[in-house]
């Protein structure tokens, strides 16, 4: 009688656990993993942290949840900086990226900020089955397009070793931003001369790039153009030779294609003391100087003039949508400055919207493939940036640029250009 009871408890017991483990009888919610990998030291912190922030929002107004409920949404950010570098570091970002396609729990991957970082985790995350990749920053033509938008030979291929694509970007790629910035140095300035600077890294190097090739097509001189060692004490001597480069005189402006990172604070004092303030030689670089960080380094009056231009609208022209991110993120968070944050919003966004697509479809979401898929075939989002769709490389169809100047300690927006 007593072993008889036992075995029934036993087959009790056990059938509890499989309906639990099933979902049946009211067991709690599966949960997947979204992380983010980021530089969460050094000086892009100012722009990684409301990122950071803004995913974190996004998910709370989920309730941590997707698909009615059914699964929990947990969420990690990941450093991909090292203390040694100050910055992002390849080291740390290959971990990562190798972290995350071995835990199979993570089924998309919120990065990178750095197009270089990017460079090393797609091809890993690519092979792990596909995971998924949505960055918020990366904007380096050719981890998406091809030689024909100032890419590299073999690129964009080397990157999807398995020949699908599982990387999405929500902001617009240099290939707009470079030809955007030399148009309206020329047209909007009256630039007719400029020397160029980059920081010898994917992005700067590639923004650069493309700055002097549209620059040179509409009839702009490039006195000049040159990588910095990111490294160095001071630019003075660099700077002493670019003032007397354009037949003795200084050039009508400097580009630089740059991070905040690399010295951009110290490149703009030493460009100041040579050639005076950014009224007489305009100073002008991409969204990887559009921090608040660039000014504070340098000082407000020495950053004072300096033109920085960000993918989208403005915040006083964002549609409703991104007018509530904003009016939500500054209740939690305080006063934003920061222009990549809406985009670390919009990444978590398109996520969470895929994911309930699939469970919508009548898939699995813990499967990496179908969310991957799901991702890349976004169309027509109504999201906080307006209403995009990815196009068929993983880029956002959205190709307007605002450009910012520094004006009293802050940069101001003077208008969005195509």
């Amino acid at each position: 009688m007593f072993k008889r009871s036992y075995t029934l408890l036993a087959v009790l017991v056990i059938a509890s656990v499989v309906l639990t483990a099933c979902g049946g009888g009211g067991g709690a919610a599966k949960t997947l993993k979204i992380v983010s990998s980021l530089p969460m030291t050094g000086a892009s912190l100012t722009q990684t942290q409301t990122i950071v922030n803004s995913e974190q929002l996004r998910l709370a107004q989920a309730n941590s949840q997707a698909c009615g409920g059914k699964y929990t949404i947990s969420y990690e950010a990941w450093d991909d900086a090292s203390a040694a570098l100050g910055k992002w570091d390849p080291a740390v970002e290959t971990e990562n990226g190798n972290k995350a396609a071995a835990d199979k729990s993570i089924v998309a991957y919120l990065g990178t900020f750095n197009s270089g970082a990017a460079k090393l985790s797609i091809p890993i995350l690519n092979q792990a089955g596909p995971l998924v990749m949505v960055s918020p920053a990366n904007t380096y033509a050719g981890l998406t397009k091809d030689a024909s938008h100032g890419a590299e030979a073999d690129e964009p291929g080397k990157y999807y070793p398995s020949g699908t694509r599982n990387y999405a970007r929500v902001v617009t790629a240099d290939d707009v931003q470079g030809a955007v910035d030399a148009k309206f140095m020329k047209d909007q300035l009256g630039v007719n001369s400029v020397y160029i600077l980059d920081d010898q890294e994917l992005y700067g190097k590639g923004v650069a790039d493309v700055f002097e090739k549209t620059a040179k097509e509409i009839g702009m001189t490039v006195v000049g153009h040159e990588g910095i060692d990111p490294k160095a004490a001071d630019y003075k001597a660099l700077m002493t030779k670019i003032s007397t480069s354009n037949n003795g005189a200084a050039p009508d402006a400097v580009f630089v294609g740059m991070v905040v990172d690399n010295n951009a604070a110290q490149l703009v004092k030493d460009k100041v003391a040579i050639m005076g303030d950014n009224s007489k030689v305009k100073y002008m670089g991409p969204d990887g100087i559009q921090t608040q960080a660039f000014i504070d380094g340098a000082g407000a009056d020495v950053a004072e003039g300096a033109y920085a231009s960000v993918a989208g609208l403005p915040f006083d022209k964002l549609n409703d949508a991104g007018k509530k991110f904003l009016t939500d993120y500054e209740a939690k968070y305080g006063k934003l400055t920061e222009p990549y944050a809406i985009y670390g919003y919009e990444a978590m966004n398109v996520v969470l919207a895929a994911i309930d697509k699939v469970c919508a479809d009548g898939g699995d979401p813990t499967d990496r493939a179908t969310v991957t898929k799901a991702v890349m075939s976004t169309k027509d989002f109504n999201g906080v940036l307006g209403t995009w769709s990815f196009d068929e490389n993983g880029d956002t169809t959205l190709t307007d640029m605002s450009i910012y100047q520094v004006k009293g300690g802050a940069y101001t927006s003077i208008g969005t250009f195509k």
